[in-house]
């Protein structure tokens, strides 16, 4: 479809495999569907732009907004119920409590004659979070179709493999679908793709070339880069609209924009400003670390999981791995006291210096030493790799 084709860019192979997948509206689709890649991937937008484009009946559900059995079903079971209803007449509210009752009134809201002869597609985005639910829930999904002998598909979102959902006790093996990452080519062309009116394409593909040489080594995030290019362009211009350079003097424009990308790269990720405040910043050249709310240390300020990795790797490298159970456990049992110490073990740790160990050690001590249930998601793994 051409309209479908301008809108979604580089994602042509799994546009085809969902469509493939789709099928005609009164053919049975796939009983579940499980899409997974790393944030700003284009899972959610390509499911969403897809489904819209092709004017099938769908609902979206945010698993995070909807973090309890009954929320989540009732959300999905009111938002089918308002497909089926006319405009004229106001749908009731649907309360739902457990999945037996989800499966029988499920049956009752796709009877509807808008809903007759055509699949029904109910996405679940961050998927991730159903673990945390009843452990009957995934595999209810997973056979919905069966179970409500009703043409419907799942689409699970998720950054997840596959493998860390699948239940120990087995269950239906959805369709796997991966988002791979963006490339250096395929983010100049996406970004590129949302030039202004009112200057050449080329004149915005020279701009994002800039950027993505600045920024991609330390930030392949379609959402933050676009965030990044939206920011930064009117600096970028300023020598063009003063009438100091045309859009072709390339050195003056990078020359003009160099220092302030260089501050950028300080808050990549942060949020510390708002928009306006850095757009105020630019204006009067003023330091970011002098800006009211700009914390001063933010050159040395790493990812949320960073810290605790790193934390998780000291504690690893500077105790024996046999005080792991004593040190990170609630319930340890009892420990045998004894004042016999091995020859090496009356020496410092420090002063021994840091030892190896395995990366399944230093993950089962990140989880004990966090608060809250961390998954085991591509993003940390990255952070482990980088630091």
């Amino acid at each position: 479809m051409p309209h479908l084709e301008n809108t979604v860019l580089c994602r042509e192979s799994q546009v085809s495999t969902l469509q493939s997948l789709f099928g005609e509206r009164h053919h049975f689709s796939f009983p579940s569907i499980f899409i997974y890649g790393h944030t700003a991937s284009g899972k959610t937008y390509v499911t969403q732009t897809l489904l819209k484009t092709l004017e099938l009946p769908h609902v979206f559900v945010n698993c995070v907004e909807c973090f309890t059995l009954r929320l989540l079903l009732e959300q999905i079971l009111n938002k089918l119920n308002h497909l089926s209803s006319s405009e004229n007449r106001c749908p009731t509210h649907i309360t739902c409590e457990t999945f037996n009752d989800f499966v029988r009134l499920f049956k009752q809201v796709t009877k509807a004659e808008s809903l007759k002869d055509q699949t029904v597609y109910i996405v679940l985005d961050k998927a991730e979070y159903l673990r945390d639910m009843e452990a009957n829930l995934l595999p209810g999904f997973l056979r919905l179709q069966e179970l409500t002998d009703r043409n419907v598909t799942v689409l699970f979102l998720s950054e997840i493999v596959w493998e860390k959902f699948r239940p120990n006790t087995g269950c239906f093996e959805p369709f796997v679908l991966y988002f791979p990452d963006y490339s250096i080519g395929n983010l100049q062309k996406i970004l590129s793709h949302d030039h202004p009116p009112e200057y050449s394409a080329d004149f915005y593909a020279a701009y994002i070339n800039i950027l993505l040489g600045v920024f991609y080594t330390v930030c392949r995030d379609l959402k933050e880069l676009r965030h990044l290019a939206v920011l930064n362009f009117p600096k970028y211009c300023e020598p063009v609209v003063k009438g100091e350079a045309n859009e072709r003097d390339t050195r003056k424009l990078w020359r003009n924009i160099e220092p302030h990308l260089k501050k950028a790269m300080q808050t990549v990720y942060l949020r510390e400003i708002s928009s306006s405040q850095w757009e105020k910043l630019q204006k009067d050249d003023t330091d970011p670390a002098q800006l009211k709310g700009l914390s001063a240390y933010t050159h040395v300020e790493l990812p949320y999981y960073s810290k605790f990795i790193l934390i998780a790797a000291y504690l690893a490298s500077y105790n024996p791995a046999r005080t792991d159970k004593r040190f990170f456990l609630k319930h340890h049992g009892k420990i045998k006291k004894t004042n016999f110490l091995k020859k090496h073990e009356k020496t410092s740790n420090h002063l021994l210096g840091p030892k190896p160990f395995p990366l399944d050690r230093l993950l089962a001590i990140l989880y004990s030493i966090v608060d809250s249930r961390v998954a085991p998601t591509a993003n940390i793994f990255s952070q482990d790799g980088e630091l």
